[in-house]
């Protein structure tokens, strides 16, 4: 192998790289593209029960491509950016119908694919099929801007396409699989963000960064702004069992397609019962608030309760609306603070009444 990098990277690979992890154990693309997009934003550790939760669930892209929306967002819960899993979805109904259920084998056809860019698709064909192809996730990005001393932040395309250029020049032409998976090892387990472990890198001789101490200024960090604080609030209604009134959120922007307690703009919960549901809620008093970080900007929300005095008078779409028991929970995707807002209703004091059966909205 002519690149000394690849070849001293592959060997710390053979002593030390993580080869037991559960989309190794039985290699194909459809396990290594579920894995990558799980892995986008997202620690291993955390990834790992899930993608076992998933795959024991949609062992196949069919499964997943036929499967509700609903049982997709639930086994995503908690996970985070949502768009991945309805994005992962849409794939998945796309490979079906246009691919006879089997991922395209070249990087054209999955980048055509929703949620499949460049590296994703680059790591699919590496790990499942042993294509030459470089990837570039966080991981590899912080490497190869700390070996070659690859001034600024990444997310500007000049430092984005510099980068490629070097994976594209150490990706090597054999064991590609296992490169591909030693570099991110390397950026995860040696070459972290802060504190890194040069002592243990195989490549620190190569490594402009480590050789000059400057580890800390590659690559360099996104420029900060502040996150603007947007306020909401959130109706916590139960009716008489105790079940929580959640509402489908639009498909796409924030939770997109997961349920979540309905919004209140400037109205009170009394004038929001008899508009909506033409019924009478009787408030009671608000939890703390609380607050949700999201890429762009902070999220403070002001759970405001209520209790349901009556059955409503107005019918709600069923595919709109539900009653949630939180105590024998459907598999519906709820978004991690909607469910911490919901368990807070079930604290001693907070509320009373044995919640019924999830149920549609009548």
């Amino acid at each position: 192998m002519s690149d000394a990098f690849a070849a001293r990277l592959l060997a710390w690979f053979d002593r030390c790289g993580r080869r037991d992890l559960p989309w190794q154990l039985e290699r194909s693309a459809y396990r290594s593209w579920v894995s990558e997009i799980m892995l986008q934003q997202t620690q291993l550790a955390t990834v790992i029960p899930y993608f076992e939760r998933f795959m024991a669930r949609f062992p196949t892209v069919a499964e997943l491509a036929a499967a509700p929306l609903d049982e997709v967002l639930h086994l995503w819960s908690g996970l985070g950016y949502y768009a991945r899993a309805r994005n992962l979805q849409r794939a998945a109904q796309q490979v079906v119908a246009e691919h006879g259920g089997e991922l395209p084998r070249d990087l054209e056809g999955l980048q055509a694919l929703p949620g499949i860019g460049r590296s994703t698709a680059g790591a699919i064909l590496a790990q499942a099929h042993g294509r030459r192809h470089p990837i570039l996730d966080g991981n590899v990005k912080r490497v190869l801007a700390r070996v070659h001393a690859v001034a600024g932040w990444p997310g500007r395309s000049a430092v984005e396409r510099r980068l490629w250029e070097l994976a594209e020049a150490h990706t090597p032409a054999e064991r590609v699989g296992d490169y591909t998976q030693a570099i991110m090892d390397l950026g995860a387990t040696v070459c972290r963000r802060s504190r890194p472990a040069c002592e243990a890198c195989p490549v620190a001789a190569d490594c402009i960064a480590c050789r000059t101490g400057r580890q800390a200024d590659f690559p360099a960090p996104r420029p900060r702004r502040e996150r603007p604080l947007r306020r909401t609030r959130m109706l916590l209604l139960q009716d008489a069992a105790g079940a929580v009134l959640l509402e489908r959120r639009p498909p796409s922007g924030v939770w997109g397609g997961l349920w979540c307690p309905p919004e209140l703009a400037g109205e009170s919960p009394v004038d929001w019962g008899e508009r909506v549901l033409g019924a009478r809620l009787r408030p009671a008093p608000a939890l703390a608030a609380v607050r949700h970080g999201f890429t762009h900007f902070e999220l403070e929300i002001t759970p405001l309760r209520a209790r349901l005095e009556r059955a409503p008078a107005r019918v709600l779409e069923s595919d709109r609306w539900v009653w949630y028991n939180a105590r024998s929970p459907a598999k519906f995707g709820l978004a991690a603070v909607v469910g911490r807002l919901i368990t807070a209703l079930q604290a001693p004091g907070a509320t009373a009444g044995t919640p019924a059966a999830t149920r549609k909205a009548p």
